[in-house]
């Protein structure tokens, strides 16, 4: 009779638990029986381990052999316990001393040739094993540098499991031919299939070089919106005609917002390796994600899900950055709706047969659509056809409650002759207005220091009402708009929130008239009377 262990991680949304694999050898008819709620993935290791150990050189136990993973009553799925499994048969069978297995942490699939293959998730899972006091693990070659991301953790990156039993019996380490140069290994493949990477719109914000905000013509309000939005983390939505530059402003956003934090980069980076779409030799993602779904994706690709256990959607994928929604009446009302309860708490919360998954959700959404179907209606023209019925039932596509979310509104201009042959001023580059919103941000951190909130747009309105005032008087345009029902209680909060930010961002101590004033403008679309551009009110 043998027995050994050691630990894998099972992962639930992006967060891991520590999971104990115990193999159990006994005399009797040879058999191979694997217990602790495994998937379909799961119980099919039992084949590619045993293939991978003869592979590997080692024989394979002819008794019964029985492998529990424990905790048992957590959902266990995926190929990455097969390392773990492996080399708990071959502790219980005396190949590897079992005292060196029991404090290793092992994370990655076994091919049948006995290579070590790539699996989602490593990076949290690494953070779980870590949390739980674990110092060594054991990954794939290829994900070594990205558990190495995690602080205090003794990382092993093997090929074979041939390499891993010689590192373990401190025998010579056999060489391995390395992979193919420039071929992706089969589940980093099969990654990228649609419905992943290609069904979300995932994109990193180095997508955008060779972009600059000064290509967008005229549009100073909408700039000046995309600059607040990036300052205080403000949600935006551009409404105006086929052309007019909707779409070029908001691939130009992620550019403007400041560099990811380590803490930001990792939550990211976490989301990205649970969904598979880490980028090839690039562990880290320290820029923020953009993220654009075509307007058929469905509820599941939107917010997560999926059959099991739930997979990240575009609101987790757009996590620190910006989320893109164009032709925004062209989704379903049933997928945008359920955007409110991710845009109120930072976070979605997926209940499925299979367990209940939390993924972070705090993004800046971008909302663009056309005014009306033809997409030209306008006050200041009669160029729409659409009956008034037409424009009326296509404006109703996006809810009330849902706008009432949105923190500025902006009506996108046609570009004019002047301004598309270059008669007129060139705006600003992005460089600048990335500067601007550095230091706005600063200013920000440095007056919300000691609270849970980074950014203006995360405060609760009460405790911008009670702990940060703005300057005397500077409130009564706002109020009154409360009064007449032109704002909601929330949309009076909103208002506050952008003021602050306009302040932050023209390096005011507090909002005075004037920055409640653009807030307002920016909100309601109403003219206040304000300048349209940061530079003019400091």
């Amino acid at each position: 009779m043998g027995f050994a262990r050691t630990c894998s991680v099972a992962l639930v949304g992006v967060e891991g638990v520590v999971v104990e694999v115990q193999a159990d050898l006994e005399p009797g008819v040879a058999a191979f029986t694997l217990v602790g709620l495994p998937d379909k993935s799961l119980s099919e290791s039992r084949d590619r381990v045993r293939a991978a150990v003869v592979n590997s050189g080692a024989v394979w136990p002819q008794k019964k052999l029985t492998v529990g993973l424990s905790p048992a009553s957590v959902p266990k799925g995926g190929s990455g316990f097969d390392l773990a499994v492996a080399c708990a048969v071959l502790g219980a069978a005396e190949r590897i001393d079992p005292r060196v297995l029991s404090d290793i942490v092992m994370i990655g699939e076994l091919g049948l040739d006995g290579r070590v293959r790539p699996v989602r998730g490593v990076l949290p899972a690494v953070l779980a094993a870590a949390d739980a006091g674990y110092e060594q693990v054991v990954v794939p070659e290829c994900a070594a540098a990205e558990a190495s991301l995690v602080p205090g953790i003794s990382v092993l990156g093997v090929r074979s499991l041939g390499q891993l039993i010689a590192v373990l019996t401190d025998e010579p380490v056999p060489e391995e031919d390395p992979d193919d140069a420039g071929r992706p290994h089969t589940l980093t493949a099969g990654l990228r299939m649609p419905g992943t990477a290609a069904a979300t719109g995932i994109h990193g914000a180095q997508h955008d070089h060779g972009h600059d905000l000064a290509d967008v013509v005229g549009q100073r309000s909408a700039r000046t919106a995309v600059e607040v939005a990036a300052a205080g983390g403000h949600h935006l939505f551009l409404e105006g005609p086929p052309g007019a530059g909707k779409t070029m402003l908001a691939e130009r956003l992620p550019a403007v917002l400041p560099p990811l934090t380590r803490g930001e980069s990792l939550e990211v980076t976490a989301v990205h390796s649970v969904a598979g779409l880490l980028p090839p030799g690039k562990p880290l993602v320290d820029v923020a994600p953009y993220c654009a779904p075509h307007h058929s994706a469905t509820m599941q690709a939107l917010v997560g899900g999926g059959q099991g256990i739930a997979r990240p959607g575009a609101v987790s994928l757009a996590h620190r950055g910006v989320l893109f929604l164009d032709e925004t009446p062209e989704f379903s009302g049933q997928a945008l709706d359920a955007l409110r309860q991710p845009l109120e708490a930072g976070h979605v919360v997926i209940a499925r047969s299979a367990g209940v998954v939390r993924f972070p959700a705090r993004f800046l959404m971008v909302l663009a659509a056309n005014p009306c179907p033809c997409g030209r209606f306008s006050q200041r023209d009669d160029l729409c056809d659409c009956p008034p019925s037409a424009i009326r039932r296509y404006q109703a596509r996006l809810s009330g409650p849902l706008l009432d979310r949105v923190d500025l509104r902006v009506e996108v201009d046609r570009v004019t002759r002047s301004e598309l042959t270059g008669r007129g001023a060139r705006g600003e580059s992005t460089e600048t207005v990335a500067g601007r919103v550095q230091a706005a941000r600063e200013r920000a951190a440095a007056r919300l220091a000691g609270t849970p909130w980074r950014t203006n747009s995360e405060v609760p309105g009460r405790e911008l009402r009670s702990r940060w005032h703005a300057s005397p008087g500077a409130l009564d345009e706002a109020e009154r708009s409360l009064e007449r029902g032109v704002l909601s209680a929330r949309g009076l909060d909103r208002v506050l929130r952008v003021a602050w930010t306009v302040a932050d961002l023209v390096g005011h101590a507090r909002p005075d008239a004037t920055d409640v004033a653009l807030a307002l403008q920016l909100r309601t679309g109403v003219p206040r009377g304000v300048p349209m551009a940061i530079g003019a009110l400091s």
